[in-house]
């Protein structure tokens, strides 16, 4: 770790002399831009954060939406990205344990997880070794807290080969007398350390996930790598609440990112107050520890609390309770934040300084070029053949059948339909309606890599479509923007651009973005990751109930929101190269879909997405039902525009008059089991278990 030559002269400037070896390393950490968003946070500012529901938008560990009257809502989101490439099973694991801690911090329960993943080409040996130790740890670490992992998505691209992403979102439930924020509130108060000791894995995390991965990654980053332990994170949420519910927490916040001089400093600093820390108070699980260590190191299951000097001894006894460490680490000052060790002062500075005064870059950028066309001339059975039997449109089930995504007593709508469902029981105990929330999380770099703009202005659109299909009205949502290194114009230009276009997709669905994380330098020896704005998505529905994602056999078959023949993103063209102009794509049609999804003649609702109508329409087919359908155009079957939506219903004409989009008649649904798609004079037909052949790629080659 070291400091920059510009960046140490501000710190001496500031300070009025050379910083000392651990200021220098806090800063070079907090300043980094994993922390501190130095080239991110000039675009951020066209995102519409407030709403109606906002109670605590971007800023704090998590941002916080009401459901209810007096019912909130916990919404967060975080990449772990490098330490995933360099250790796929801990770096994954870590990741939901830090996003889980993010939902402690604001008081909250956490209720659900989604996780979105891409890797390489999965033709691509190493791709699937990365797949399998990411999958592994997400299952073992949310598994063994007790949180189900009920949606997300898993792509594939060769942009990816050298860093996958891995982004995982949380959801928490609160009380409104429960809420607690980061800020720290008065001088005095006792800053109390609780969960496992600190060591020295993660040292430099912060900084190691700011810059490009070097071709020795796995090897020479591991020490920046943390190493989790579920079973203490369980015994610490557990903790967390009975030290909310007995009001002895004034604010929180985990330790991540930087460690405990991120956490602390950016405590104090909210609060426009300061900090005495005793260094040689932290419980240590290594002898000799110095003071950038303690500082720095990302140990995990360690949270921060703000105590009132008579609550102290409550909190031990929770801690004890729950068989976790416990040290009062110094207190709340009005002064500057100030570390000691060994009796020598070795951090004295302003804790905004600190925390808030890393100068922002000024990036070129290069405007992406918008693609050309040029189409591939392929037949229908080979394109079907093709697409169906992509990793990208594959059943994603080896995946999620890891998880336990029904623990908790919530899931009304398991990983593989549109939109996960969670049951709200709080509300219909208070005795108001049956409420469920819907959750959609995930990104398609086929999309972004076409064209950044309209690929992320989809991705938004596509996520309020998966609510819509399950009737729920979209409320709030939380984005991961992931990029390559800023410094190259091209790379810059094409995440600005998907910056904007998600901005203006959200804006369009009325869609506030109430927090969310950056990752840029995902760049390696293999290239720059595409622009992967990944969204995830909060909506709610009255109601349990919604219509399945596959026939039933008892209606007829409609498309809401019309045919499109534009290609450009698709995976059809993934597969057999070209090029086209990416969707127009048309935010209004949201309403549309979620009025269909709650029409009384609705029996079966699926959007389309990745690999188009012609995908949309194999996967709503099952063993007893079957679907027969013309299409205009072999463009139409795998145009992968988004605010679209297959739809079974017993009445046609009824449907048409009660939504505010084109409804097309697609064909019928039969008896048996097959799919028969039709283009002019040319058909193709494939029975029930040649589809599940075709889409099962993941488990016949992993399991």
């Amino acid at each position: 770790m070291s400091l920059d030559d510009p960046d140490r002269r501000l710190v001496t400037a500031e300070l009025g002399r050379d910083p000392t070896p651990a200021e220098a390393a806090l800063f070079e950490n907090l300043w980094s831009e994993h922390c501190a968003y130095r080239s991110s946070q000039p675009l951020l500012g066209a995102f519409d954060t407030d709403g109606a529901d906002v109670v605590v938008g971007p800023g704090d560990d998590a941002a916080v939406v009401e459901v209810a009257d007096g019912l909130f809502v916990t919404f967060g989101v975080e990449s772990h990205n490098h330490p995933s490439y360099v250790d796929p099973y801990d770096g994954a694991a870590t990741g939901v344990g830090g996003i889980v801690r993010d939902t402690l911090s604001m008081g909250a329960y956490p209720i659900a997880l989604a996780d979105s993943l891409y890797f390489g080409e999965f033709a691509n040996e190493h791709s699937r070794y990365l797949l399998e130790g990411v999958v592994e740890g997400i299952s073992d670490y949310g598994n063994a807290i007790g949180v189900p992992t009920v949606a997300g998505s898993t792509q594939f691209h060769e942009g990816y080969e050298g860093n996958p992403l891995v982004n995982v979102a949380c959801v928490g439930l609160l009380p409104e007398n429960r809420l607690v924020t980061a800020d720290a509130k008065e001088a005095g108060n006792k800053l109390v350390l609780v969960g496992n000791a600190t060591g020295r894995d993660g040292l430099g995390g912060a900084s190691f996930a700011s810059e490009d991965l070097a071709e020795d990654a796995e090897t020479e980053d591991r020490p920046a790598v943390q190493v989790g332990d579920p079973y203490t994170e369980k015994l610490l949420v557990e903790a967390n609440e009975v030290l909310v519910d007995r009001d002895l927490v004034l604010a929180a916040r985990d330790l991540g990112a930087a460690g405990l001089g991120g956490t602390s400093s950016e405590m104090v600093a909210k609060g426009g107050l300061g900090a005495r820390i005793d260094l040689d108070a932290v419980h240590q699980r290594e002898p000799n520890m110095n003071a950038p260590e303690i500082l720095l190191a990302e140990s995990q299951e360690r949270m921060c609390y703000e105590v009132r000097p008579e609550d102290v001894d409550a909190v031990r006894d929770v801690a004890d309770r729950f068989d976790l460490g416990c040290s009062v680490i110094g207190e709340v000052t009005a002064g500057n934040y100030v570390c000691e060790l060994g009796g020598e002062t070795v951090v004295d500075a302003p804790p905004e300084f600190l925390a808030d005064g890393a100068p922002m870059n000024d990036l070129d950028r290069e405007e992406p070029e918008p693609p050309a066309t040029d189409l591939p001339d392929v037949s229908l059975d080979e394109a079907l053949d093709a697409v169906l039997s992509s990793p990208n449109t594959a059943s994603k089930e080896w995946v999620y059948r890891q998880y336990d995504h029904e623990v908790g007593n919530r899931t009304l709508r398991r990983p593989g339909d549109d939109a996960a469902a969670l049951a709200l029981h709080e509300i219909a105990d208070a005795g108001g309606s049956k409420t469920a929330l819907a959750l959609s999380a995930g990104a398609n770099p086929n999309w972004t890599d076409a064209d950044p703009y309209r690929g992320a202005y989809a991705t938004a659109v596509e996520n309020a479509t998966n609510l819509a299909a399950v009737g729920a009205r979209p409320l709030a949502a939380v984005d991961c923007l992931n990029g390559g290194n800023p410094e190259k114009p091209d790379v810059y230009g094409g995440f600005a651009a998907a910056v904007d276009g998600l901005a203006d997709g959200c804006r369009d669905l009325s869609v506030p973005i109430v927090g969310g994380n950056v990752s840029l330098y995902n760049d390696s020896e293999a290239g720059p990751v595409p622009p992967t704005p990944t969204l995830a998505m909060l909506g709610v529905r009255e109601g349990y109930d919604a219509p399945d994602c596959t026939v039933t056999g008892d209606g007829d078959l409609v498309l809401v929101g019309g045919h499109d023949e534009s290609l450009g993103g698709s995976e059809y063209l993934a597969q057999w190269g070209g090029s086209d102009v990416f969707p127009e794509v048309d935010a209004a049609g949201i309403a549309a879909v979620r009025a269909a999804a709650t029409h009384d003649a609705t029996l079966a609702v699926h959007d389309i997405s990745d690999g188009g109508l012609a995908v949309t329409l194999a996967e709503m087919v099952t063993e007893d039902g079957g679907v027969d359908v013309q299409a205009p155009s072999v463009e139409a079957l795998f145009s992968e525009a988004p605010g679209r939506a297959v739809v079974e219903t017993t009445d046609a004409a009824a449907l048409r008059d009660a939504v505010s989009a084109p409804v097309v008649d697609l064909g019928t649904v039969m008896g048996r089991g097959s799919l028969r798609l039709s283009v002019g004079d040319n058909s193709v037909v494939y029975d029930y278990s040649e589809i599940a052949d075709a889409r099962d790629v993941l488990a016949a080659e992993l399991d």
